[in-house]
């Protein structure tokens, strides 16, 4: 796709074509674009959110995860969970169960009692 097409798309997606939207969502993620996926999610879209999270979580971005789940997306939150699980990421697990979630707290309780 060139550069003005991708442009027009995006004017298309910015004046509320879901269809516009839903094809720089699918472009994004082909081509892995964190920030386009980014401006799209925070634009409302949900689909580009799921995309961000499975990218963001491919990518091992805990910062993205992070800033999802700080948002109040329970996804990001468990893909977040599952990482940092994953990288024996204790600061993470230990911040997120002393903010009050219960899964995080359990796998912290199962890293350290190994």
């Amino acid at each position: 796709m060139t550069e003005p097409d991708l442009s027009a798309l995006r004017e298309r997606a910015a004046d509320s074509d879901a269809d516009a939207m839903d094809e720089l969502t699918e472009l994004a993620a082909e081509r892995g674009e964190l920030n386009e996926l980014r401006r799209l999610a925070d634009a409302g879209s949900a689909d580009a959110t799921d995309e961000l999270i499975q990218l963001a979580a491919e990518q091992g971005n805990i910062d993205e995860l992070r800033r999802l789940s700080d948002g109040g997306n329970a996804t990001a939150t468990d893909q977040l969970i599952e990482l940092a699980t994953e990288q024996d990421d204790m600061d993470e697990l230990r911040r997120l169960a002393d903010g009050g979630n219960i899964t995080a707290a359990e796998q912290l309780e199962e890293l350290t009692a190994e």
